[in-house]
């Protein structure tokens, strides 16, 4: 993988210093095992939600390989839902990180295998900027990354959202309060054959990126660190994402902004589960 000249360093770097986190994660995991160990609280992040010490201590595995980076040369800002913004490096480098350590942190804690590193490596400050692309699942030990411009891989395999074409036959929904995906639910009634809940949006939208889900909704608002680089995944293997109204261009990475997520496998789905989402009443969502 060549690697954007848009970035520091080549996307190899950076790809070799996501695998690092990952085996530092699991040594972690490995270690903190069984609910009562995981369910440690450690104040409230950044991103506004209370904190697990688990996801403190994998921020720390994942800033200690960026901070080894920094020292080999590149600057840029990191935005975690621990930690917000850290700068490594002068002021007004163009580079932006976003982490997020265990995307899907009450799976994490309640033991169930299915949560994910995620990480976006962008040239500016939106969506639309994400040049490099890296989601590690945890249960499953796949691989997704994009690069910009060089499509989607999975495992290092090439990845192409082709599905069996049965329409709206499996979509997934995130953000699964029960009085938030309600209106949805009753939305895809008629519509969608099954739903699923994964418990992680990096996963559910590289799961649309396989083509495994047709499509997916979030029951919630998003941030960046959620879905940055998932949703490069998303296109570069072919499939379509929107962010509620905004162009990519005008979703930021900040973790003050949120967007309602949708994603399907081709435009026609994609209007269909958009117009479920909007139509889903503003206080349930």
């Amino acid at each position: 993988m060549p690697g954007s000249d848009r970035l520091p360093l080549s996307a190899d770097d950076w790809l070799d210093a996501c695998r690092r986190i990952v085996a530092g994660h699991r040594e972690l995991f490995r270690g903190t095992r069984g609910i009562e160990a995981r369910t440690r609280y450690a104040g409230v992040g950044e991103g506004g939600d209370r904190s697990l010490v688990i996801d403190r201590e994998a921020e720390e595995i994942a800033f200690a390989e960026l901070e080894r980076l920094h020292r080999a040369g590149a600057a840029f800002t990191a935005i975690s839902e621990e930690r917000g913004e850290v700068r490594f490096g002068e002021a007004g480098a163009p580079t932006t990180v976003v982490v997020d350590p265990i995307d899907g942190s009450l799976n994490a804690r309640r033991m169930v295998p299915s949560f994910a590193f995620s990480i976006g490596i962008a040239s500016g400050p939106s969506l639309a900027e994400v040049e490099l692309a890296f989601v590690h699942d945890f249960g499953s030990g796949e691989e997704f990354t994009a690069e910009r411009g060089a499509g989607a891989r999975l495992d290092g395999v090439e990845l192409l959202a082709r599905g069996p074409g049965y329409g709206l036959e499996l979509v997934g929904l995130e953000g699964t309060k029960p009085e938030r995906i309600l209106p949805l639910v009753e939305g895809l009634a008629g519509t969608a054959f099954r739903i699923r809940g994964v418990g992680s949006l990096a996963l559910s939208l590289c799961y649309v990126a396989a083509a495994r889900f047709d499509g997916m909704l979030s029951g919630r608002a998003a941030r960046s660190v959620d879905v940055a680089a998932a949703q490069l995944i998303v296109r570069a293997a072919g499939a379509n994402v929107k962010f509620d109204r905004l162009d990519l261009s005008q979703a930021r990475l900040g973790l003050e902004t949120r967007y309602d997520v949708a994603a399907a496998l081709d435009e026609e789905m994609l209007s269909v589960l958009l117009e479920i989402q909007r139509a889903a009443p503003a206080e349930a969502m």
